[in-house]
């Protein structure tokens, strides 16, 4: 094997070390303009309600199913650090929503952003994480019936 292509290759990374280390830089954005925003495009229907914690539906609560979780990635190469960490948290309130409705449950709560296994619980704002190729979002609640 020619080691020269290597040689060369880590030459290049270390002649732009933005390139060679990995970007994460942590975002804390508002939720709610995110979920009307998929609800206006129709990438959530509204059958099931998201509520962050700290907020609480009105009505009586029964909790079906606690502690669900998800994690998304999305592209974030040529995209703004807020447009991809906006895409990838309708991705991520999609799966939720898919959840929850194959669980018998109208709403989600307690939402707490959960990155890297790292709760950060907010009413107004959800964490993202976002790089240079990729954006991630990671979330944990309850699937709830509200009645």
């Amino acid at each position: 094997m020619n080691a020269k292509p290597w040689i060369l290759a880590v030459a290049c990374l270390s002649l732009f070390p933005a390139v060679s280390q990995a970007r994460d830089t942590a975002h804390f954005l508002p939720f709610e303009a995110v979920v009307q925003e998929a609800l206006n495009a129709g990438r959530l229907d509204g059958s099931v309600k998201f509520y962050l914690a700290g907020t609480k539906p009105a009505g009586k609560v029964s909790i079906l199913k606690s502690g669900i979780t998800t994690s998304q990635k999305t592209n974030a190469f040529n995209k703004s650090d807020e447009a991809a960490c906006r895409w990838v948290l309708q991705s991520a309130l999609i799966r939720l929503q898919n959840a929850a409705k194959a669980a018998g449950a109208n709403a989600v709560v307690d939402l707490a952003s959960n990155y890297k296994n790292i709760e950060y619980k907010d009413s107004q704002k959800y964490e993202c994480h976002a790089g240079a190729l990729m954006a991630g979002v990671a979330l944990k609640g309850n699937l709830v019936k509200v009645e």
